[in-house]
């Protein structure tokens, strides 16, 4: 794809940060750690249906690198049908209120551009709960951290990247139905779960919150900075039938952190029957 001119481009914010910043070494960060996760997950390759969600961390890769992985690495054999993301994160670095969508025409990663799709974005656009700002997008890394990992597993794709601030869940579900596509479209909804408490009492509210997301339950933003996001997809999931399966559920006190304050990580994936 032709890179758009550099004032229409997202760029990098957590570069140098979050993961590595040169490309041959972001490059061989995001597949050793896709490597790991098909190695260490082969018995994730039979599925129950056709992929259409993941739910996934977005912390630092050495903190939640290898749980993202997890997920990411399902979309091996999906490379040649997905031609849109629908992405979805958490607001830490504005106030949003309703959903944000971007107006730039791609986001920059280490590894190149990746285009927006413009259309989707007029579409949602016209939802009064989404606004177009950039300044939600400009610092913001629950989206940004994703990329390099659909960069390397995907072909020819674009994103609609949605920062959610204060939604309700029915005004998510609105936009996530409106964006809903069929096989061509995969969802990524961004979220890390607990934050900074004791690894055990983690562990036990990670493994609670966990199972309220597969049952479709509402959940709080204490237990999912995504709850949001995650709350508009249960909602959908009402008249949307998927059959949820939980890939990897760890924290930063099992990767690289201290067990004293930890940060919980899930990696889910939500598969549509098959048609027959």
């Amino acid at each position: 794809m032709n890179a758009p001119a550099a004032d229409t481009a997202r760029a990098p914010a957590v570069a140098g940060l979050f993961y590595p910043d040169a490309p041959r070494s972001l490059a061989s960060a995001v597949d050793s750690l896709l490597d790991e996760a098909r190695a260490r997950n082969a018995h994730l390759a039979h599925s129950p249906g056709a992929l259409k969600v993941l739910i996934v961390p977005h912390a630092g890769y050495v903190y939640s690198g290898a749980i993202a992985a997890t997920a990411y690495a399902l979309l091996a054999s999906l490379a040649q049908r997905i031609r849109r993301v629908v992405l979805l994160g958490p607001a830490h670095r504005a106030y949003v209120h309703g959903l944000a969508a971007s107006d730039a025409f791609s986001f920059e990663t280490p590894l190149g551009h990746v285009p927006v799709d413009l259309d989707a974005v007029r579409t949602v656009a016209q939802f009064p709960q989404v606004t177009i700002d950039s300044r939600a997008h400009a610092r913001e890394h629950s989206l940004e951290v994703h990329l390099p990992f659909l960069q390397r597993m995907l072909k020819d794709f674009a994103i609609v990247p949605l920062v959610v601030g204060d939604a309700t869940p029915t005004e998510v579900a609105q936009v996530l139905e409106a964006l809903w596509g069929g096989d061509e479209t995969l969802i990524v909804l961004s979220s890390d779960l607990s934050h900074y408490q004791p690894y055990d009492t983690a562990t036990q509210v990670d493994r609670r919150t966990s199972e309220a997301i597969v049952r479709a339950d509402f959940i709080g933003p204490e237990q999912a900075c995504g709850a949001h996001a995650i709350n508009g997809l249960s909602a959908l999931r009402a008249w949307r039938k998927l059959d949820p399966v939980v890939l990897d559920l760890r924290n930063s006190g099992d990767t690289a952190g201290a067990h004293d304050e930890v940060v919980g990580y899930l990696s889910a994936a939500l598969y549509e029957p098959e048609a027959r």
